[in-house]
């Protein structure tokens, strides 16, 4: 059976790919998964966690530009 060449898309959002990666965990978790399509979910979750990385480094240097370029610690509102 071949398998299929097409790249998974990017995600749209840093939230869907969050969605995406915790689905994937959970499956590889579950341990019911047979062995290509475990290293499959390993190699998409790797570019999710790197999207994701990439995406609130970006807020993060937005964040310093908006802050006259020091980042802040967060104060959570009690």
């Amino acid at each position: 059976m071949a398998r299929s060449a097409s790249k998974p898309t990017e995600p749209v959002s840093y939230e869907q790919a969050l969605a995406e990666l915790d689905r994937l965990v959970a499956q590889m978790e579950d341990g019911q998964m047979p062995l290509d399509q475990l290293l499959d979910a390993y190699r998409r979750a790797s570019e999710l966690l790197q999207f994701c990385r990439s995406r609130l480094q970006a807020v993060e240097e937005q964040v310093k530009v908006l802050d006259e370029g020091v980042l802040k610690p967060w104060a959570a509102s009690a």
